[in-house]
């Protein structure tokens, strides 16, 4: 449930699993991995870099051109490492992750905004992308669309976005790198960036909104589920 790229030490499988299926290129740039974030040395960090947990989802802590409050993140993070995921809501595939804290790059597209291209994928085969914008402005955003880029008309618990959306000029390489890390798989969303032209793996989920999602048109729980 991890993206990014470290140099040795242990908490790296994804990445290294990444990279042998689709190469290094595709992995963000991590600054450091931790059993103990008291022993996060933040003199070596960019002024702009992201720390998160990888077994869990919501951790994260940005940090983006303010001097950090030091000890406050370290006991922020130090918390979550002492959590189980797993029991959030049964989303038992996090029990046994050996708990990590990581530090990684910065992303960001457009005004403070970040897109997300999360491709649902069914038995190795790309069937929908979704599309997130306005996490950190405006509340989220949602859109699905096909693999032709044709806007879908059905959202999951949040509100439709309605502007426009172009098609990423990178569509088809991500649908392929899709296609390939979701192999083997009956069902699992292939998470990506695209900032600067620049296509950024960004985790594979298995149980999106832990398995919790609220279709809108309801019956598109049923269409989607009957693609597994």
């Amino acid at each position: 449930h991890l993206g990014g790229k470290v140099d040795g030490g242990e908490g790296n499988l994804i990445w290294e699993w990444v990279e042998k299926k689709i190469g290094e290129k595709y992995l963000t740039h991590l600054y450091g991995v931790w059993d103990d974030a008291k022993d996060i040395d933040f003199s070596l960090l960019p002024l702009r870099y992201v720390f998160k947990l990888n077994h869990g989802a919501g951790w994260n802590i940005i940090v983006n051109d303010v001097k950090a409050d030091e000890d406050k993140i370290r006991g922020q993070l130090n918390e979550w490492k002492n959590l189980n995921f797993a029991y959030f809501f049964l989303e038992m595939h996090y029990e046994k992750i050996k708990p990590k804290i990581i530090c990684e790059e910065h992303l960001e597209n457009a005004n403070g905004d970040l897109y997300d291209y999360k491709v649902f994928c069914f038995h190795g085969e790309p069937k929908y992308i979704m599309f997130l914008a306005e996490r950190n402005t405006n509340g989220l955003k949602m859109a699905f669309y096909d693999t032709e880029w044709k806007k879908q008309p059905f959202v999951y618990s949040y509100p439709m976005y309605e502007k426009e959306v172009p098609k990423p000029e990178n569509l088809e390489e991500m649908l392929e790198m899709s296609r390939i890390l979701s192999k083997g798989f009956s069902q699992v969303r292939v998470d990506w960036y695209s900032v600067k032209k620049r296509l950024i793996f960004g985790e594979m989920t298995f149980t999106s909104y832990s398995g919790l999602c609220k279709w809108i048109p309801e019956e598109y729980n049923q269409l989607l589920g009957m693609l597994i």
